[in-house]
């Protein structure tokens, strides 16, 4: 893999785990920082090889403190990415599975990271908050409109308009959370998910992921089960598709293609 300033990259097999690399100041993104993990996660989304990510933080403190306020307050400008903050918040277009595993603060933009992956599963150290309205700022990553179609929309408000602080049992209460561990078991639980995860057939996962966001676009559920989804005819067309069958048939796990 390449060598990055600001995070860090390992390939387990078919997982990716992506650290954000900037534990002196909680991890929070600057311009150069945003601009590499765009790069790892286009990467990430051109390699088949690549089946699932995992997103975290460097350090006890913080997954990310979202912007990098003391490089705007230096008189530095602060550029986004086409893809978004992290490369993530906007890449509407991923249909691989990339799991946000929060290991302490997640503010503001580091909010917006871990709402824009699949699954967040969270230290019981963590906290999360989308706190712009304190400084005179908004969410503008998708924070604003992820919170409420995640957890509906008096929850959402709850803390869209206070800018409170959530802990970790309380999000997986509110439903944001998937699973809350122990901060030393973190990773593992992540890695655990993402396991599960690599059992199906990437294909199949492909589809089911597409369909589901792309199905949510649509109000009418005739129109969102009938959609036409490029994941789901490359499903239909794909080795794992006979894979699966053979395999159930032959009482043997699948060998999948993911192609």
């Amino acid at each position: 893999m390449a060598d990055y300033e600001f995070c860090s990259v390992e390939r387990e097999g078919h997982l990716l785990i992506v650290t954000m690399n900037r534990p002196d100041r909680m991890n929070s993104l600057h311009p150069p920082a945003n601009f590499e993990l765009e790069k790892v996660f286009n990467d990430f989304a051109a390699d088949p090889d690549l089946w699932v990510a995992i997103i975290t933080g460097a350090g006890e403190r913080a997954f990310s403190a979202g912007n990098d306020l003391k490089y705007q307050a230096e008189g530095n400008k602060l550029e986004v990415p086409a893809t978004g903050f992290a490369g993530l918040t906007a890449r509407y277009d991923l249909n691989k599975p990339v799991i946000a595993a929060v290991n302490g603060v997640a503010m503001g933009g580091g909010f917006e990271i871990a709402l824009a992956c699949d699954l967040i599963i969270a230290s019981d150290k963590a906290n999360f908050a989308l706190p712009e309205p304190k400084v005179g700022l908004a969410a503008l990553a998708g924070g604003l409109h992820r919170l409420p179609r995640q957890i509906g929309l008096k929850q959402a408000m709850g803390m869209i308009l206070t800018g409170r602080v959530v802990g970790a049992e309380e999000g997986r209460q509110l439903g944001f959370v998937n699973e809350v561990v122990p901060a030393d078991q973190l990773l593992e639980a992540a890695k655990r998910w993402a396991g599960l995860i690599m059992e199906c057939s990437p294909m199949s996962i492909k589809a089911s992921k597409e369909s589901v966001y792309k199905g949510l676009d649509e109000a009418n559920l005739e129109k969102a089960v009938n959609g036409k989804y490029p994941a789901v005819a490359a499903l239909f067309k794909s080795e794992d598709l006979i894979e699966g069958p053979r395999a159930f048939a032959e009482k043997r796990k699948p060998q999948w293609k993911g192609r």
